[in-house]
């Protein structure tokens, strides 16, 4: 590299050509800070950070199903349907095996792969729009829920030792017995004190030197195949700001409890998807595919293939939340999953997705997913009725999908 010159990308450039990206960041920020004198500084609590994990989780989860559904020109309705009778079942299991989380967890993701195949016979083999065949499949787990709850709460069993909400409700800190290194009591009964565990800050530590070192091998392999990228200052900065949100975000984590598992759940989840989106011949396809599929075909890709494997991805993440979802609760209620799919279908717009298929990112749709949280959290916290909430969101959508709409006719993508 010694002599080669390297081109880069002004700022305003730079910008520019990530707009979409940056106005996620932006929004979430402005959200957060919003909220803060509605709720008297509550939602900017460690206490709060983790229940929004603990709370929201099963957006960010669909979210990444339903980001491959809409990249395909696809939609899936039935999320909150399937999540309620997954949960159900998988609940079942829980109880009916002494205990056992693990195959509890199993059952639920083999059951929601399931029935994300079952319907992706139908959109992709049969040919009937995904709009039609999960609106079916909405109203068909719905009525299944009921039936195998029989319109009651199925709450699982005690035994010492062992609880369904682990993977929802539980820290790895106090699964593995970790102290906090700093603990200083409250004064008085109102006051808590000070507390600090090790292990969000270790993650947090660990997550940020494969960040940079990962963003810097990715910026010297452009450098080597002579594409543009963005100046040395900038990088750093990106760098350095990255880094602080993502240590700030794990010292709240410290403050209370510890590392929530779901984190590492949904960790895990990101990580998977984003592989395979961004570095398999599968993923390459699902772009393909949702860029136009007339043409993938041609190409020698097969659509049909692709929307039986996307509505599958998305049955066994459904199948995921519906576990998530359900622990945080601790009880499989029958009207479960009300919703669901418009939060994740609000947390896809927000980050990116493009209504006219093929553009979309997992990074991207966690972001928008986090905005959805916090917006609903921040309602919460607000003691915000639930009509006014509904309404919200609403609105939230709409603007979502003009954004998108609106910023592809500006640059020409319309």
């Amino acid at each position: 590299m010694s002599g080669k010159q390297i081109r880069t990308t002004d700022f305003k450039t730079l910008f520019i050509s990530n707009i979409r990206s940056y106005s996620m960041f932006v929004m979430l920020a402005i959200i957060m800070l919003v909220f803060a004198p509605l709720t008297k500084g509550a939602n900017f609590s460690p206490r709060n950070f983790t229940n929004i994990f603990f709370q929201y989780s099963y957006v960010l989860i669909l979210a990444v199903g339903m980001v491959q559904c809409i990249i395909i020109l696809g939609i899936d309705l039935s999320v909150g349907s399937v999540c309620a009778f997954v949960g159900a079942l998988s609940m079942y299991v829980y109880n009916g095996t002494g205990g056992n989380m693990a195959l509890a967890l199993l059952a639920a993701l083999g059951l929601g792969l399931a029935i994300g195949a079952f319907q992706g016979v139908w959109i992709a083999f049969a040919k009937l729009p995904a709009f039609i065949v999960t609106l079916a499949g909405m109203m068909l787990f719905r009525g299944l829920t009921y039936i195998v709850t029989k319109i009651a709460p199925v709450s699982p069993v005690k035994i010492p030792g062992k609880s369904y909400d682990f993977l929802s409700t539980g820290t790895l800190d106090e699964v593995l017995g970790v102290k906090p290194f700093i603990n200083i009591p409250g004064e008085t009964a109102f006051d808590s004190g000070f507390k600090l565990y090790p292990l969000p800050l270790l993650v947090g530590a660990v997550v940020v030197v494969v960040f940079i070192v990962s963003s810097i091998l990715s910026r010297n392999k452009r450098i080597a195949h002579d594409f543009a990228v963005s100046g040395t200052p900038v990088f750093a900065a990106k760098l350095v700001i990255f880094s602080v949100l993502i240590m700030a975000l794990m010292e709240r984590f410290a403050e209370y409890r510890g590392l929530p598992v779901v984190l590492i759940v949904v960790g895990i989840t990101v990580f998977v998807f984003y592989f395979i989106l961004n570095n398999t011949v599968v993923g390459r396809y699902i772009y393909a595919v949702g860029g136009n599929a007339r043409s993938a075909k041609l190409s020698g890709i097969s659509p049909e293939l692709i929307n039986f494997i996307v509505f599958s991805f998305m049955g066994m993440l459904s199948g995921l939340a519906a576990v998530v979802s359900t622990g945080y609760m601790n009880t499989a209620l029958p009207q479960a999953g009300l919703n669901f799919e418009m939060d994740a279908i609000a947390g896809c717009y927000i980050g990116g997705v493009s209504a006219a298929g093929g553009v979309g990112s997992v990074l991207g749709v966690i972001v928008g997913a986090l905005v959805m949280s916090a917006i609903n959290n921040g309602m919460v916290l607000m003691n915000l009725g639930t009509h006014y909430q509904y309404v919200v969101r609403a609105l939230i959508l709409l603007l979502a999908v003009f954004y998108d709409v609106y910023t592809r006719s500006k640059t020409g993508l319309g």
